[in-house]
């Protein structure tokens, strides 16, 4: 089957109103990409990969998962196999991931980079690489050239606040309040050079008070490798938390918080692999009481940042959505976001659950829309999928007669969530 025939121009738009929204509101906006994991190296070195199974196969724990599941040794994923033989047993995976987003992804993918019509299967698998490894040589298909392509606008890396602090090799000799001092200079730093976000993965957000104990002392055993019970990493951990919290303030930035992750479950593949190779899950670790003292706490003071909160779990989707609302004061529209659907649930099903969520207990028009998340130079067209869901849920609610048939209002709501409503929100 020619892929011409399944990502057609109407893909996922199931009525003409829903196929309008998309067309004229959503398709040609630029792309605000404010989280990712992309490497800066290689977008300031206009890299070129040598190969499709570099750039597409290389670090993406989706793939990996899939091609475990369906009992592909590791040698052909993560191990010492050749790129030309690592591609074809993703080609033998990808006619086994119906109705896995992968399967979505891939077929776009390979048609909005490579103009490539064909469903990838075992068969072509080896046409496939060679097409799409060749495109790779071209100026065209250069990490700038794959962001042009795409109309990325902004694209927010993930980089680590420790990496370039030297003196950290000697942290035994420094004090608490020498941490303090170090991670404020490093943000000082970043925010120099044009850095205005700040992430954490989290189970949870930590608030823990008590009075019994001092942060100090605990940094000190910290740094010389004691045992710390659990009341002591919570209260560590929500000291250091709350002080960062208070810089991103201070310096206008807005704070992401990625909560829920049930991380390096197994532990023979970490020992073997290493983490962030696909062996993350969904944790159920319970957020509503720590959330919410946690931005009252920033909120008191009036301290809190611009912030977006993202969950793992779809049991927490009404958790967050509700939360937000408690601390938008009116002084920024849409000041704290309930974010997009993170990891396991950045999928069709999992998108318009946030999105369902959102506008029953908050207001979907505030949204600041889509991230990749990826470490992929090809996963912009995540962004078009996301802007297919949204226009066809919408579309969807005018054919049923729950919205007004009002083409330019609601346009104007599908442009702003797709890209006005980031670019305000930002200070980029």
């Amino acid at each position: 089957m020619a892929i011409k025939n399944f990502i057609h121009e109407d893909f996922l738009l199931q009525s003409p109103f829903a196929s309008r929204l998309y067309h004229d509101y959503a398709k040609d906006l630029p792309i605000i990409d404010y989280h990712n994991h992309l490497s800066p190296k290689k977008i300031a070195e206009d890299f070129q990969f040598a190969n499709i199974t570099q750039v597409w196969l290389n670090g993406d724990h989706y793939k990996w998962r899939a091609m475990r599941t369906l009992g592909i040794d590791e040698k052909y994923i993560t191990g010492n196999a050749p790129d030309q033989v690592k591609f074809i047993k993703w080609g033998e995976t990808v006619p086994y991931t119906v109705r896995n987003p992968l399967y979505h992804w891939t077929h776009l993918e390979l048609k909005r980079y490579f103009n490539i019509d064909q469903l990838l299967d075992q068969n072509n698998a080896q046409k496939i690489y060679d097409t799409c490894s060749e495109q790779l040589q071209l100026p065209s298909h250069s990490t700038m050239g794959l962001l042009e392509q795409m109309k990325v606008e902004v694209v927010c890396t993930t980089d680590d606040p420790l990496d370039s602090l030297e003196y950290h090799n000697k942290l035994k000799q420094n004090s608490y309040a020498d941490l303090l001092s170090a991670l404020e200079l490093r943000i000082n730093y970043f925010h120099k050079n044009g850095c205005r976000l700040a992430d954490h993965g989290l189970d949870y957000l930590p608030l823990y008070n008590h009075d019994g104990l001092d942060v100090s002392k605990i940094f000190k055993r910290l740094i010389n490798r004691d045992t710390l019970n659990f009341n002591e990493v919570a209260y560590f951990k929500s000291e250091v938390l709350k002080f960062l919290a208070k810089c991103y303030h201070k310096k206008g930035w807005v704070q992401q918080f990625h909560l829920g992750a049930l991380r390096n479950n197994n532990q023979r593949m970490l020992q073997q692999l290493g983490p962030d190779t696909g062996f993350d899950s969904i944790g159920d670790f319970s957020q509503a009481v720590s959330l919410s003292k946690f931005l009252d706490y920033l909120d008191k003071t009036d301290e809190l940042a611009k912030t977006i909160i993202y969950n793992l779990n779809p049991a927490d989707n009404e958790i967050i959505a509700s939360m937000v609302g408690n601390f938008n004061d009116g002084s920024i529209k849409g000041k704290v976001q309930f974010g997009s659907a993170w990891w396991f649930l950045d999928q069709k099903d999992g998108m318009e659950k946030q999105l369902n969520t959102l506008s029953n207990i908050g207001l979907l028009s505030c949204f600041i829309g889509m991230l990749t998340d990826s470490r992929s130079f090809l996963s912009f067209p995540r962004h078009e999928y996301f802007r297919r869901v949204l226009c066809n849920l919408i579309g969807k609610d005018v054919a049923n007669g729950e919205l007004p048939e009002d083409e330019n209002w609601l346009g104007k709501i599908v442009s702003d969530i797709c890209y006005h409503n980031a670019k305000a929100y930002f200070p980029f």
